[in-house]
């Protein structure tokens, strides 16, 4: 099948959507299918091999911003914005954090939903015009809902089927001001008539958003995350139970609880800060550290500092250690030191890929029982899913894999057999591929 996936950039971050569009666009490639992969905004930032293409960005970043903001830049030549739309030009905006706050940018994403009828319809005739020049795909893939004023032109440019993964992009639309968020939701919605299928990652988000952006039944499919397992390896059981008994029982070693997500107020680091404090004034429960890693936006820094002054006050600064964002070796070695994993979102997370990485590596979780994280858990047996919001179940779930290491250690092989069993990479592009056969097919039909 030959396929056009676009994916949206996010600079200098890795993020979760990327990451997963890179990893089923090269497990596609691998199994034969003819897949391009286009980044839109920004080159991406993965972890693995990037299969993107090389030097093409839909949608420059830099671009749609001179659009938005300057009327002029609606009216230049294509062969200027060459300038700045350039690989290079874009990668060094990034290196300056390309503003991704969603209170920032709620003018940009309605004109964006407006499609033809918003400031970057010069953007659009360049895809347009790009897209006839290309050997026509069998279809198109959307990386999220908020590029759904694409489906329409592209529709018409290639007249092919069109799909919409959804990956999380409601967080974004609730943090815009209202009256930017309710007319993105009635742009999305309008849209949705465009679109021949929209993918979910989860069964959580595809019942979500199928209310949210009133999307019919018949056009809502899921296909969950899949991970690359290769480097990956789950501790065996032997080994894991008398590792966890011998770091509950020595004083000679340390019970490291580990998060590794974006820091952020609604990934619930400070909820994690919160019942570890709880457990250290437990007495017998000693000899402990908070390991922590992930992507550190620039406007989220004060939030990390508040974390670390919190810490420091109650005489654990020693205890907190945060390592930044990792790469892909980095952050395995990371996963693979920790006794417990939690990422406690203070949200319905719909994605849960952390919770993923850190059960092939054998790794128990303790999670708020909430979005695509319930899921998760349930369906590996790989940790404990506690009360949401709630430092306190989260810091007695934590208590109790610490009592019992055997147990921890249970846990930790179901959540390594249950990421081969229903979570790897090759799983999900089985799945994608069925999404679309099934697409195509009815296209052909009509």
């Amino acid at each position: 099948m030959k396929i056009l996936y676009l994916t949206a950039g996010a600079a200098n971050m890795y993020c979760g959507s990327c990451l997963r569009d890179n990893a089923l666009a090269t497990e596609l490639i691998a199994q034969g299918h003819d897949v391009m992969l286009l980044p839109v905004y920004t080159p991406t930032l993965t972890d693995e091999p990037n299969v993107s293409r090389p030097g093409k960005i839909l949608f420059g970043g830099i671009s749609v911003y001179l659009q938005q903001h300057a009327s002029i830049f609606r009216k230049t030549p294509w062969l200027i914005d060459k300038l700045w739309d350039s690989t290079v030009a874009l990668k060094l905006a990034a290196r300056g954090s390309i503003a991704v706050n969603p209170k920032l940018l709620g003018e940009l994403t309605v004109s964006m939903l407006r499609g033809e009828d918003g400031r970057q319809r010069k953007e659009f005739d360049k895809m347009a015009h790009w897209l006839r020049e290309q050997e026509t795909p069998d279809l198109v893939t959307l990386p999220n809902s908020l590029l759904l004023g694409m489906a329409q032109p592209i529709k018409r440019a290639l007249n092919r089927p069109v799909v919409c993964t959804l990956q999380g992009e409601d967080l974004f639309l609730d943090g815009l001001e209202e009256s930017y968020r309710q007319r993105s939701l009635e742009l999305i919605r309008a849209s949705v008539e465009h679109v021949d299928a929209f993918v979910a990652v989860s069964e959580f988000y595809a019942e979500f958003m199928s209310e949210h952006l009133r999307i019919p039944a018949s056009k809502m499919r899921v296909v969950p995350l899949g991970i690359n397992l290769e480097d990956y390896e789950a501790r065996d059981g032997d080994g894991a139970t008398a590792m966890m008994a011998t770091t509950r029982r020595s004083d000679e070693t340390t019970f490291t609880v580990g998060y590794f997500a974006r820091v952020a107020p609604e990934k619930g680091l400070h909820v994690l800060c919160e019942a570890y404090r709880s457990l250290r004034q437990r007495a017998d429960f000693k000899h402990a550290r908070l390991e922590v890693a992930g992507y550190l936006a620039p406007e989220h820094e004060a939030y990390l500092r508040g974390i670390e002054r919190e810490m420091k006050d109650c005489g654990l600064a020693a205890e907190f250690n945060y390592r930044g964002a990792l790469g892909r070796e980095e952050k395995i070695a990371f996963l693979r030191e920790l006794n417990v994993f939690s990422m406690p979102a203070t949200y319905d997370e719909p994605k849960g890929i952390s919770l993923l990485e850190a059960m092939a590596c054998g790794v128990p979780v303790v999670q708020p029982r909430r979005g695509a994280c319930t899921e998760i858990v349930e369906r590996t047996g790989g940790g404990l899913l506690v009360a949401p919001d709630d430092a306190e179940s989260l810091a007695e779930g934590i208590y109790q894999l610490w009592q019992t290491p055997a147990r921890a250690a249970e846990l930790g092989q179901n959540g390594a057999r249950g990421v081969r069993q229903h979570y790897t990479v090759a799983r999900m592009a089985e799945r994608a591929l069925e999404v679309y056969e099934s697409v195509k097919a009815v296209n052909r039909e009509s």
